[in-house]
């Protein structure tokens, strides 16, 4: 047994591992690419910050982070002792409980620039949860527009089942687990969209340059099976429960439970 129960994307990653995979797959994007860019390209690692206040239940508020304090703390005047006796019961807390606060989400991107004047060629995006809910996704849609008006590919990886999808014109998306989208700067406003299935392995996608230079290909699978060789995620997730939401329905999630159980018989066998 070794490596995912699954041909293609593990639904079980998203979950509490996703942050750690999302990071991790980055860097196998990159080393794919380096090997393969001509030498007047380099692909460099881009990290940004997301606050994401989903936890909070409050969304709408503005982007831009201004904090303030909401209390006042000041030196109280001196209290004389004849005060103290009207205190002498102080009555204890039936709970102690934790806040929510909103969180600072590091995102990892790829960035493929020229060599001779650091132009950005191409971003290769893999959408997170904080992208796909809330302000979070509104962040994202609005950096996206920058993008999409200058000359630079953009590359959108969205192996997340759940959250919002990208807002597309010109016919309906159709209905898959997972997308990735490709917006060229020399054919916009047209983006090319892969759609995959539960079941299905992650196709190879082209990695557009500047002209005429060729795309080169990014094996988007592979670079899956090599996060899981190099972290063991298997280990680490439990594959006991059902995948993290939203629910499969009753066909999907029958084949995933019968792909963990051919998946385990393996060292079933040895131990026998």
């Amino acid at each position: 047994m070794g490596g995912s129960p699954f041909p293609g994307m593990d639904p079980y990653l998203e979950g509490e591992l996703w942050q750690e995979f999302h990071d991790t797959f980055a860097h196998q994007i990159r080393g794919q690419l380096l090997l393969l860019l001509p030498p007047k390209y380099v692909a460099l690692l881009s990290k940004r910050y997301v606050v994401d206040r989903a936890g909070l239940g409050i969304f709408g508020l503005p982007l831009a982070r201004v904090i303030y304090p909401d209390v006042h703390v000041v030196r109280p005047p001196a209290v004389k002792e004849t005060a103290t006796a009207l205190y002498t019961v102080v009555a204890p807390p039936a709970v102690e409980l934790m806040n929510l606060f909103p969180l600072e989400v590091p995102l990892l991107s790829v960035e493929i620039r020229d060599v001779a004047e650091r132009r950005l060629v191409t971003v290769i995006e893999i959408l997170s949860p904080v992208n796909k809910r809330g302000d979070g996704f509104w962040e994202y849609v609005e950096r996206r527009t920058e993008l999409l008006q200058t000359q630079t590919h953009l590359l959108e990886i969205d192996l997340l089942r759940d959250g919002r999808r990208l807002q597309l014109t010109g016919g309906e998306l159709p209905p898959a687990s997972y997308y990735v989208f490709l917006s060229r700067f020399t054919r916009r406003p047209r983006t090319e969209v892969w759609t995959i299935g539960l079941r299905e392995p992650l196709p190879t996608v082209p990695i557009p340059l500047l002209p005429p230079d060729p795309d080169v290909p990014l094996q988007l699978q592979a670079a899956v099976q090599a996060c899981f060789g190099l972290v063991g995620y298997e280990r680490l997730l439990d594959y006991t429960q059902p995948p993290p939401p939203p629910p499969l329905d009753a066909e999907d999630l029958a084949w995933v439970r019968a792909r963990v159980e051919a998946w385990k018989k393996p060292d079933d066998k040895s131990s026998g």
